[in-house]
């Protein structure tokens, strides 16, 4: 068996398992319990200083 070939019959099999598994993985992640709060907070992100400018960090 050739190279490509062995890297075919790879692909098509444990690598189309291993980015199924990698997807339900995702899945799970961003709908686990509690992750409504990090969620809220990245997308009002760019609505905090709306009023004003936000505080310079200077030491």
């Amino acid at each position: 068996m050739d190279h490509y070939s062995a890297l075919r019959h790879f692909a098509d099999s444990w690598g189309l398992l291993a980015m199924f598994v990698f997807f339900l993985g995702v899945i799970v992640w961003a709908f686990r319990p509690g992750s409504r709060k990090e969620h809220h907070n990245a997308a009002t992100i760019l609505f905090r200083n709306e009023d004003k400018p936000a505080p310079s960090e200077q030491d």
